[in-house]
């Protein structure tokens, strides 16, 4: 079993957005919440903060790529913005049509934005032209969760399943292997353990994470939570942060003690 331990660290301060919080990521300074029908942006450094429109309905996805700011709407869509230093604002760049239903998760790697929808598919965009280059429809359900690793693609379902994806000859991708679980994927996060060796966790909506070694697929453990685990974060220093349906945030590192991954 994975040797995991956890704590959890103390509320420092509390912003009240008065609506629903879809996303939240930190880039730089940045602190970006996507909310319904905007993206509130606050300046950490300089205490400022500014309202993003644009989206329609609630922003599930937030990512930051090749200076730009990405957003999985509501409806679809996939707005871009561009900070501009001079003006301190951010400013709509583009906007991404393609999906027919909410976009839920979105990734950047290999210069290319990755977007999976509640449409089943998940769309392959260039970040040079901003152009879809590629839909794959292998999901038959949502697909909750992207990311990267060396040179593939991985994508988790509700469908029970997390698929690798790899560029065959002309560059397009296609699965090389299908990751069969007994209940639907919520999320997918890639960590090292102590060892440095190559980690993917899972979280499915039976309450548990699973940890994998890769590329094998050997299990190494679970962690137990009291609801589903919807969004992992990778720290500095070889932590981890789970988020769950509880409302708590907790904060993993890898033990060398002889201990069962377990969360209470």
């Amino acid at each position: 079993m994975a040797n995991i331990v956890s704590s959890l660290d103390q509320c420092t301060s509390v912003l009240n957005l008065g609506a629903e919080v879809g996303c939240v990521i930190a880039e730089g300074p940045w602190l970006l919440v996507g909310m319904p029908n905007l993206v509130r942006a606050w300046n950490m450094e300089t205490n400022t903060d500014q309202s993003l429109s644009g989206p329609v309905g609630q922003v599930y996805s937030l990512v930051v790529g090749s200076d730009l700011l990405f957003a999985g709407t509501q409806d679809g869509s996939i707005l871009a913005w561009r900070y501009n230093a001079a003006t301190n604002c951010f400013e709509q760049a583009a906007s991404l049509m393609g999906h027919t239903l909410p976009v839920v998760t979105l990734y950047v790697g290999a210069n290319r934005l990755y977007s999976g929808s509640m449409d089943k598919s998940i769309k392959v965009w260039s970040l040079e032209n901003l152009q879809c280059i590629q839909t794959l429809t292998d999901h038959t359900s949502v697909v909750m969760s992207l990311i990267c690793w060396d040179q593939f693609l991985l994508s988790c379902s509700l469908d029970n399943t997390v698929k690798i994806w790899a560029a065959v000859e002309g560059g397009n991708l296609e699965v090389t292997y299908t990751h069969e679980e007994e209940n639907g994927v919520l999320a997918l996060c890639g960590v090292h353990d102590a060892e440095a060796k190559p980690v993917l966790l899972c979280s499915c909506n039976d309450y548990t994470l699973r940890l994998y070694d890769l590329p094998s697929f050997t299990e190494r453990g679970k962690i137990f939570a009291k609801q589903e685990i919807r969004s992992i974060q990778i720290g500095p220093g070889g932590i981890f942060f789970t988020g769950d349906g509880t409302g708590q945030v907790k904060v993993w590192k890898w033990s060398t003690a002889p201990a069962a991954a377990a969360m209470s």
